[in-house]
């Protein structure tokens, strides 16, 4: 909750965050599916072990004994992000509490689930259907859009509720392993064009891996009508290149970079 306070003090307007599900069923927000040890630390105050709980074997009470407001010295984790300010005390929040923060801020909703680890999360359609909930309980449906790697999510969403709007998150990994990870099509049935790939799930929006992104795959993606909003862009060479390649947005650790790069 303090970091999404600060960007939005920033002027941030969209924020972009992971969820996941405790074993009450309440939705909750972490990149990992398990407790992170680099940034983690139990009611004593000590460090926890690797690997952490899974959020899924934990009800949101006891999710709420951990702290999870500062990077574990030495880690090599904390050394991505020097700049962090530690916040002593923060926990793992609801979703529902992040909709509260503002009534006008939109959100790019990951729904974390990994077909590699099923025992780790609930299933992608039952994450999906209870991330919804907590969102129409807000009313939030028009300022959220769902992604996800692992697009049995999205497919469930795109069946079910065509009133959200849906991100098909891609990284080498997962096309690699598409039918592992897409759950049927793979980059070979459309010619190898991952754009292709997308826009025959209905889009609008391609989320790749910025690494891989080329200008080429920017203007195919737009050509068939899909927006492309890259991910984890944190230098600001790569998002004035990207940019000037037409890319509709972009996903960063980084806001505060921004000026620099506008400017």
């Amino acid at each position: 909750m303090e970091g999404f306070q600060a960007a939005l003090a920033m002027g941030v307007e969209v924020i972009e965050l992971d969820v996941g599900m405790t074993a009450d069923g309440v939705v909750v927000v972490s990149h990992d599916l398990t407790l992170n040890p680099d940034l983690t630390r139990d009611a004593t105050g000590a460090w926890i072990g690797s690997p952490g709980p899974a959020l899924r074997d934990l009800t949101l009470a006891e999710l709420g004994r951990f702290d999870v407001g500062r990077l574990r010295p030495g880690a090599a984790y904390g050394a991505q992000f020097p700049q962090q300010r530690p916040h002593d005390g923060a926990r793992v929040p609801a979703l529902a509490d992040v909709l509260r923060l503002s009534p006008s801020v939109r959100l790019t909703v990951e729904l974390k689930t990994d077909p590699r680890f099923p025992n780790l999360t609930v299933p992608a359609p039952v994450l999906a259907d209870a991330t919804l909930a907590v969102v129409d309980a807000a009313d939030a449906g028009s300022r959220i859009y769902l992604e996800s790697f692992d697009w049995r999510g999205p497919r469930h969403v795109r069946r079910t509720r065509p009133d959200i709007r849906l991100a098909w998150l891609t990284r080498p990994e997962t096309e690699r392993d598409a039918h592992l990870w897409w759950d049927g099509p793979h980059p070979q049935d459309f010619g190898g064009s991952i754009p292709r790939v997308v826009a025959a799930e209905g889009g609008p929006i391609w989320a790749p891996e910025h690494t891989n992104l080329t200008r080429d795959l920017v203007d195919e993606a737009h050509e068939l009508g899909l927006l492309v909003l890259p991910w984890t862009v944190n230098d600001p060479d790569a998002m004035r290149r990207l940019l000037g390649w037409g890319a509709d947005g972009l996903i960063t650790d980084r806001p505060d970079l921004w000026p620099s790069v506008s400017n």
